[in-house]
C-alpha cells in the first residue's frame, strides 16, 4: 500500500468516525428529548389517576344504596 493509498484510507476512516460521532450526538439528543416527554407524560398520568380515584371516592360516597324497583 502506497502512502497515497494509506492517506486516502485514513481520510475515509476519519470521515466515517466523524459521521458516526455526529450520529451518536444526534441520537443522544433525541433520546434526551424522548425521556423528557416520557417523564412529562408519567407525571400527567399520575395526576389523572389521582383525579380519577378522587372522583370514584366522591361518587361512591354520594350514591345512595337503594334496592332496584324490581325487588
Amino acid at each position: 500500500m502506497t502512502n497515497s493509498e494509506h492517506d486516502e484510507q485514513m481520510a475515509r476512516l476519519e470521515e466515517h468516525i466523524a459521521h458516526q460521532a455526529r450520529t451518536i450526538e444526534e441520537l443522544s439528543a433525541e433520546m434526551e428529548k424522548q425521556w423528557s416527554v416520557v417523564d412529562r407524560l408519567e407525571r400527567k398520568q399520575e395526576k389523572l389517576i389521582e383525579r380519577l380515584l378522587a372522583l370514584e371516592e366522591r361518587s361512591a360516597e354520594e350514591t345512595p344504596v337503594t334496592r332496584p324497583p324490581h325487588y
